[in-house]
């Protein structure tokens, strides 16, 4: 009130980096009353036009998948791996949007680096805006260039949305169990402490 008073505007708090870290966290579960909009797909692909890049190539490309297309994809993908009991993600819990990351020569070392650069920027990114998201590996190549007419390779999906699990961080020595796990509705994610790395 002193500030508005006073004629100043209030200050804009920044989430730190560290908090944006803690919050990006995988999600397999997504509030499905919940819609990703094309502006906050574009924001989110956005910030590659601000970050670094191998050799600064710049090869990747992406496709943007909102809810109207998800249909094309959902049955293309797998999550939760270590998890294949549960079927994740559970039906009516699926993403509805997506970004589909190409690239314009073939996977090399230099590709993966900016993928890896790339893809954990835009879930920053989307964290930042308050959605969630997952890296999915596990998918039919062949079937999602297909199924949504891609020039390029996939080579990774980013699946986003309102994610919906209850998520926690588990201190491991760095000879331990490494695989996520869930107990009590929890989904558990082991992290090799900081004095062992």
């Amino acid at each position: 009130m002193a500030r508005k008073a006073a004629g100043s505007s209030p200050r804009k708090v920044h989430t730190s980096l560290s908090t944006l870290l803690l919050k990006n966290r995988s999600h397999r579960g997504f509030d499905p009353s919940f819609k990703v909009r094309e502006d906050q797909l574009r924001r989110i692909v956005g910030v590659n036009c601000r970050i670094p890049s191998a050799r600064n190539a710049q090869v990747l490309r992406f496709r943007m998948v909102l809810a109207d297309e998800a249909c094309k994809v959902l049955p293309h993908i797998r999550l939760g791996g270590a998890l294949p009991e549960l079927h994740l993600p559970a039906e009516g819990s699926e993403p509805n949007a997506f970004i589909v990351v190409c690239s314009t020569v073939p996977e090399d070392k230099w590709v993966d680096v900016d993928l890896g650069i790339s893809a954990q920027s835009m879930l920053l990114q989307a964290v930042e805006i308050g959605l969630n998201g997952i890296c999915i590996g596990a998918f039919d190549k062949a079937k999602i260039a297909e199924s949504l007419g891609l020039e390029f390779e996939p080579l990774l999906i980013l699946a986003l949305g309102r994610g919906t699990d209850h998520i926690e961080l588990v201190e491991i020595g760095e000879d331990e169990n490494h695989s996520y796990y869930r107990e009590n509705g929890v989904h558990y994610v082991p992290k090799v402490r900081l004095e062992e790395l």
